[in-house]
This record gives structure tokens, C-alpha cells and sequence, in this order.
């Protein structure tokens, strides 16, 4: 099974769900549907643990079928978040990294450094040519991962999605494989 350590303690690590991780994941999620809610349709999605287990069964099937997956993100045996290839798309080497965290487990540099575990994978795993993150354009917290790993600004898609009442823009982030090269010399 899936398993990479985040830090060189191991008390922060991703690892592909399993199905002993429906409660886990609905209870995150329940916890925290304010917090994710203002960004995120998870928690509408997620009204009971059998939502969560659902989801999960789609997600290992598509980690099989090396399509877009989300694991979760765990810290001191607990579930904080999850991070996932939204779409991996082959034809044009380029994939989309998605992540959240609940509101406890913020602050702690678990996300920065799950999206670094992707990009290698994206990069040396996959071969891919670019990595993509899009974020609501007010959400500075989310925004500021990929501003932080090098990402470029390529643009603000106008009224992506209708959330809460509002429609909310996206601003869309890359990164391509030259790019992380340079950068990690």
C-alpha cells in the first residue's frame, strides 16, 4: 500500500485510503464543514460516513487505474486532510493537485510539503511535463502554497464556480518540469 513519510520523524506521512478510513475521513469532514465549506463542495457531499466510504472505493479504483487520486494526509496517527491529482491528464503530460486540511491540523507545513511529494511523482513518477493548482482567488491560505513552491500565476478564470450564493473566481497556478529542475539545483 501506498505510505510516504513527510517528515523525517514519521509522525507525518500520506497514504492511500482504505475502507477502515470511512470514519476517519466523515468525521474530519463533519468537524470541519464550516472551515471547508466556504471553499469547498466536500462537505455537501459528505452527509454520512457511507459518502465517505464511497468515496474512497472511487478513489483506489482510479489510484489502479493510474487516473487523478487523493490520499490522505495523516499527522500523529490522525487523518488532517487529503491531497490528490484532481486529473492527471497523459496526452499533455500535466496534472492538477487539489488539497485541504481541517482547521486543527493548519500551520504545521503538511500541505507544502504533501504538494512537494506530488510534484516529484508528477515529475519523476509520471513524466509529466506540468504540474497545475487552481484557487479561489480570495483564498490567500491556499493561494500561498503554490506562490511559495514557484508556481507562476497564469491566469483568473471569472465566476469558475457558484458556492454559498457567490460565485467565486479561480486563479490557475503552474508549474512546469524545467522549471522545478532550476529550482532544485
Amino acid at each position: 500500500m501506498f505510505k510516504h513519510n513527510l517528515d523525517d520523524t514519521g509522525t507525518a506521512y500520506l497514504s492511500l485510503f482504505a475502507s477502515s478510513d470511512a470514519a476517519a475521513l466523515y468525521q474530519l469532514i463533519d468537524r470541519n464543514r464550516e472551515h471547508l465549506g466556504v471553499w469547498l463542495r466536500i462537505p455537501e457531499m459528505t452527509l454520512t460516513e457511507e459518502d465517505s466510504r464511497g468515496f474512497i472505493e472511487r478513489t483506489r479504483l482510479r489510484y489502479a487505474r493510474e487516473e487523478g487520486y487523493w490520499l490522505g494526509i495523516w499527522l500523529r496517527g490522525e487523518l488532517a486532510g487529503s491531497i490528490g491529482y484532481c486529473d492527471i491528464d497523459y496526452m499533455n503530460r500535466k496534472a492538477e493537485i487539489g488539497y485541504w486540511l481541517g482547521k486543527e491540523y493548519e500551520g504545521n507545513g503538511l500541505i507544502t510539503a504533501a504538494v512537494n511529494v506530488f510534484i516529484q511523482h508528477a515529475f519523476e513518477g509520471l513524466s509529466l511535463n506540468k504540474v497545475e493548482i487552481g484557487a479561489a482567488a480570495d483564498n490567500w491560505r491556499s493561494r500561498a502554497i503554490p506562490e511559495k513552491l514557484g508556481f507562476q500565476q497564469e491566469g483568473e478564470l471569472r465566476d469558475y464556480e457558484f458556492l454559498n450564493g457567490r460565485f467565486h473566481h479561480r486563479v490557475m497556478y503552474g508549474l512546469r518540469r524545467e522549471e522545478w529542475t532550476e529550482s532544485i539545483k
